[in-house]
């Protein structure tokens, strides 16, 4: 079983807490390229928003550097799970024998597919909501940029979140629900500056945290984190190679610029109510999920 494969004796709950410092210093050095353009892009207006600087950036030039963090911080992740808590990165990926990649494929194109479906038909239901961006150059280079680099952003928060972070908690609490809800929380907290919390207000703090639920339930369902990296990876590219607007994370050349005021209680109905639901009875009927309330609750 997934979180069963933490040995408390070898690896006690200070050691994830040193590893996720550790991480947090190698994401920082990772910056230093972000925080160097900033500077050169030109002396700041005292009580300037760094993001306002970022923003006067080229939109790809912005993606890359918010992306490179991720790099180094995987590097990081990877020496914290080899040299501190000497594991292997097969034990905080699956239960599994070897990681499963047709299920990280399938996941990833089946909400892909849910993506693109509900963009375009969003488009062509209310194209008064969009502005037409597409650039065959600018796009060519954001596509390279994002395939390459939001994939390795993607699976650093599952391996954090879903992979490290819950087998550290579940050794320390002896039990399911516990590292469920608190790195569902974490994951969730962790979005708070996001530009997307100014513009909706703290009520989309409900979808993070409710992602962060969703994505820990694929994970102790199926135990392993593969069908949550397919998921999260569809789920941030296709967005940022589709479309974008003025107030979210990532500015990018994206085919579609969304100008239509936000509506907070529609997203939160349809994904969590609606789609994630779905998502996963989809999942459970094909990998023959049994015993939800004891792969999600019991102890260990």
């Amino acid at each position: 079983m997934f979180l069963e494969q933490v040995d408390i004796n070898r690896n006690p709950f200070w050691k994830y807490l040193l590893g996720s410092f550790v991480i947090i210093i190698f994401s920082a050095i990772g910056q230093l390229p972000l925080t160097y353009a900033l500077v050169e892009s030109g002396p700041a207006i005292p009580g300037t928003n760094p993001m306002d600087m970022l923003r006067n950036l080229d939109k790809n030039l912005q993606l890359f550097l918010l992306l490179i963090p991720f790099i180094v911080g995987l590097l990081g992740f990877w020496l914290v799970i080899k040299k501190l808590n000497e594991r292997t990165l097969l034990s905080v990926t699956t239960s599994r024998s070897k990681i499963d990649w047709s299920r990280v494929f399938y996941s990833f194109i089946l909400w892909g597919s849910v993506s693109v479906v509900l963009i375009v038909g969003d488009y062509f239901i209310s194209p008064d909501s969009y502005e037409w961006n597409f650039n065959f150059k600018s796009f060519a280079v954001l596509f390279i940029i994002a395939v390459a680099l939001i994939p390795i952003q993607t699976s650093l928060e599952e391996y954090i979140f879903r992979g490290y972070l819950m087998q550290g908690f579940a050794g320390m609490f002896k039990n399911r629900w516990a590292p469920l809800l608190v790195t569902s929380i974490i994951f969730g907290c962790l979005h708070l500056f996001n530009p997307e919390v100014e513009k909706l207000g703290y009520g989309i703090m409900v979808y993070y945290i409710g992602t962060g639920l969703f994505l820990g339930i694929l994970t102790l369902m199926d135990d392993g984190i593969e069908l949550a990296l397919g998921f999260h990876a569809a789920n941030n590219l296709f967005t940022a190679l589709l479309v974008t607007s003025s107030w979210t994370a990532f500015q990018t050349e994206s085919i579609l610029i969304d100008i239509s005021e936000p509506s907070l209680g529609l997203e939160l109905v349809v994904s969590l109510v609606i789609l994630y639901p779905i998502f996963l009875f989809i999942m459970s009927k094909k990998y023959g999920w049994s015993q939800w309330i004891a792969k999600l609750t019991s102890k260990i």
